[in-house]
């Protein structure tokens, strides 16, 4: 009982916090007034429609990239039930940990060997820390560094700004080591760890220090055997995961407020998606929807109608997925991982 009451715990919390941080801005910045001024007609539902169908989108996005990454390892059903575990674990987790870090364990469960599984994860961490980094310039260049921020040089925006420059910056660092470390000098870094983590005072991380370490070398070995067309079509489902979700957004604005830029709109969900990359929320409750709010109150007439976008917006992006690890992971868990003998090559 007690795995399930943890399970139910790490559900209720993220909802709580998410909705309370609602109800909250709800108090002190809804009006009834405003609210009965926002539009609910076909269109606003074509508008949500679209949105559901992007959202889906980013999902067949991430099965496509599963299948890539573990050479049709798996299957689409397989790769559906990998995607929807990570999104769950995601949703119930700080996003500084993500359901990344838990995606080999699901691998497993699908008949792939740990190692094969950890060197996969760590792959799909780099492309997706390398869609960030080659996306950003590509969006100030089109897009605009002013129109992306905002104006304003000395509140909200100003410390938007900071903050996401310094986690892009981090992100920099990441996907260099990454790639360094899986494509150029694996034996070097993962050596280079391991002396590190002798230390003293470090000691008691050296094991899982030199578990990425084997995981980076296993990694580097597969990765620099790989044809050009692989790493194309593993980018490709990775770009495409990423856009499908931030025109999630796009569409919610094309029906709430179709005046908006809907290349501000989609600028500014890079963003977003990068700062709650650190939230220390599960799923980033609370901090999203209040950044949100605030982000794109200039593109809006009121704060009503940026909470019913917002709140919409976490219903497709994240409550959902609560709802759906809730009632499948039980069963889930139930199942019998599946002999593959083939899963260690």
């Amino acid at each position: 009982m007690k795995p399930v009451a943890s399970m139910l715990l790490k559900t209720v919390l993220p909802l709580v916090i998410g909705v309370g941080v609602v109800m909250w801005m709800m108090g002190s910045e809804f009006s009834i007034e405003q609210f009965r001024k926002i539009p609910f007609t076909t269109h606003t539902l074509i508008a949500i429609l679209m949105a559901w169908l992007f959202m889906a989108g980013r999902e067949w996005g991430m099965m496509w990239r599963w299948r890539v990454v573990t050479d049709r390892f798996l299957s689409w059903g397989q790769t559906f039930q990998v995607t929807m575990m990570c999104e769950f674990t995601s949703a119930v987790t700080p996003t500084t940990a993500g359901g990344s870090a838990l995606s080999m364990v699901f691998l497993h469960r699908e008949g792939m060997s740990l190692g094969r599984g950890a060197a996969i994860s760590m792959i799909t961490l780099m492309l997706d820390e390398l869609f960030i980094v080659i996306m950003c310039p590509l969006l100030l260049l089109l897009v605009g560094s002013d129109r992306i921020f905002g104006f304003d040089t000395g509140g909200f925006e100003s410390g938007v700004k900071v903050v996401f420059w310094i986690v892009y910056a981090g992100v920099c660092a990441i996907t260099l080591f990454l790639f360094m470390g899986s494509l150029v000098w694996p034996h070097k870094i993962a050596a280079g760890l391991s002396r590190l983590f002798a230390l003293r005072w470090l000691r008691r991380w050296k094991d899982k220090v030199d578990e990425l370490g084997r995981n980076l070398v296993d990694a580097g070995t597969d990765l620099r055997s790989r044809p050009f067309r692989w790493w194309a079509e593993a980018m490709s489902a990775t770009a495409f995961t990423w856009i499908s979700r931030y025109l999630v957004v796009n569409a919610l604005f094309w029906g709430f407020a179709p005046l908006a830029s809907q290349t501000v709109v989609f600028a500014r969900q890079f963003v977003v998606w990068t700062l709650l990359t650190v939230s220390p929320t599960p799923g980033g409750s609370g901090v999203s929807e209040w950044l949100f709010t605030n982000y794109y109150g200039d593109l809006l007439r009121d704060t009503s109608m940026a909470l019913v976008i917002a709140v919409i917006w976490r219903i497709i992006t994240y409550y959902i997925y609560l709802i759906i690890g809730a009632v499948s992971m039980p069963s889930w868990l139930r199942t019998r991982k599946k002999e593959a003998p083939s899963a260690e090559g």
